[in-house]
């Protein structure tokens, strides 16, 4: 919805790859967001970051 790119979501949180981004939304190598990440995403897309930790209907 906010039209950001997985590069430049992973540039604005601090990593050099879209690799680990793609690897967290995709539930792979057991990798997940810490909460300074997930802080950094909320303000790239302008949410509450308790957005985050509510139940969402898809």
């Amino acid at each position: 919805m906010k039209k950001i790119t997985q590069l430049d979501l992973a540039l604005t949180i601090g990593h050099k790859s879209v690799s680990t981004i793609a690897k967290i939304e995709a539930g792979l190598e057991n990798k997940h967001y810490n909460i300074e990440h997930l802080y950094k995403i909320a303000a790239v897309l302008e949410v509450d970051i308790c957005e985050f930790f509510l139940p969402h209907h898809i």
